[in-house]
């Protein structure tokens, strides 16, 4: 039975929100709680852009020495040659290459420095410069495909898959889709490709969790594998892109639709994941977040009260319990606490790590690190953060470059 996987692009697309930002060391942090949620795929950056180099190297370190699980980590390049082969010495086993598909585009952002047969030789030179590379799987984005006719997306998939790829990416741009819509070309794409097609839906109308499910289910109805692009707590440009969390729980508890999620998902991670990314981020949660938000287990009208006092299932549709404990950090505490960071000493790092149950694998490192670490975040560590440096110090020692552990 085809099944559904989750593709996290919290690292590429969310970190591109504007007035927000994340440090290198917060998108390692990304990736260690997609990793614990049991999400499928992490695409984590800009691998050919010289200031994504060190922390490429870190998360393929990090990788490698089981810090993120079974995560898969896949680099962001356009769909070109170039941007391929700056990335490949980085050894990313994983990527998603894009370009514009468009008339719309073609017309009025490429301005006649494209056209159909030259977008379709660019994106098959670099999918072929991929897999000459090295790369285990390719995925090739068209971008603005909810604007792009049926006849050339599945021209560019057909492409694609010629030259190597594994899937295809239809990206809803703009926002503009729906769910009927959405569906229906998604089924006719995957089963005229023999392809699965990645959902990536913008939420400019609110509909980006309704449309990425409805896009997976054409997959499914095409006998396909789902591929769903997400991002924590819905950041992303504009109005955001589907929220990792809510997509995960329409496909697990939405009515009338029976979807099988290949991911080994383990959502007691959900809620330390959105309040630190909140955190991180800067981006305060609105409290009617779904599953994570003040208000998404509250009740106070008599009757819901009422009902929810006997059997909370009368007014909720899932656990919270499912959804782990909030998080009760160290740095957030009221009245008497001792912190580590940027200026801290080793008494109150031991102090802190031995709090915190960490066995250090290499104290002068990660004391070090902690004092990096926090300088790059400008903000006080996390709980989760501090056991991550504790734990990876070498690893994460390769997000600065100057600095070497010993």
């Amino acid at each position: 039975m085809p099944q559904v996987h989750f593709l996290d692009v919290t690292n590429r697309d969310g970190v591109q929100t504007a007035r927000t930002g994340l440090s290198k060391f917060g998108k390692t942090m990304v990736n260690f709680y997609l990793g614990k949620l049991g999400v499928a795929q992490s695409e984590i950056g800009f691998p050919f852009l010289f200031h994504e180099v060190p922390y490429v190297r870190a998360q393929v370190a990090l990788a490698e020495a089981g810090a993120f699980g079974e995560l898969r980590l896949s680099g962001w390049c356009r769909g070109v040659p170039q941007d391929v082969e700056k990335a490949a010495p980085l050894g990313l086993r994983h990527y998603n290459l894009s370009i514009s598909t468009s008339d719309y585009m073609i017309q009025n952002k490429f301005r006649g420095r494209l056209d159909r047969n030259a977008i379709i030789r660019e994106m098959t030179a670099a999918v072929r410069a991929a897999k000459a590379a090295g790369a285990e799987t390719v995925g090739v984005n068209a971008e603005d495909g909810s604007r792009t006719d049926d006849g050339f997306l599945l021209e560019f998939a057909l492409a694609a898959k010629e030259a190597g790829a594994g899937r295809v990416r239809y990206c809803d741009t703009i926002g503009g889709d729906t769910p009927g819509r959405i569906r229906e070309r998604f089924a006719r794409l995957a089963s005229g490709a023999a392809l699965p097609v990645e959902t990536h839906c913008h939420n400019d109308l609110g509909m980006a969790v309704a449309n990425s499910l409805s896009g997976a289910l054409g997959d499914l109805d095409a006998g396909q594998d789902a591929w769903i692009n997400t991002c924590v707590n819905g950041v992303g440009e504009r109005s955001g892109n589907a929220d990792l969390l809510s997509t995960i729980l329409a496909c697990s508890h939405g009515f009338g639709e029976k979807v099988e999620i290949g991911d080994p998902l383990d959502l007691s991670w959900a809620r330390r994941f959105g309040l630190w990314a909140s955190y991180a981020l800067g981006q305060p949660l609105p409290y009617n977040q779904v599953g994570v938000g003040r208000n998404a287990f509250a009740h106070e009208s008599g009757i819901h009260a009422d009902g929810a006092l006997k059997d909370h299932g009368n007014y909720e549709l899932y656990d919270e319990a499912t959804l782990g404990p909030f998080p009760q950090d160290r740095h957030a505490r009221d009245g008497r606490v001792v912190l580590t960071g940027e200026y801290g000493g080793k008494a109150g790092f031991r102090h802190v790590m031995d709090g915190l149950g960490v066995e250090v694998a290499d104290e002068e490192a990660a004391f070090r690190l902690v004092q990096l670490c926090n300088a790059m975040t400008g903000r006080p560590l996390a709980d989760d953060e501090l056991r991550l440096i504790g734990t990876y110090p070498r690893e994460l020692s390769l997000l600065f470059p100057g600095y070497t552990a010993t």
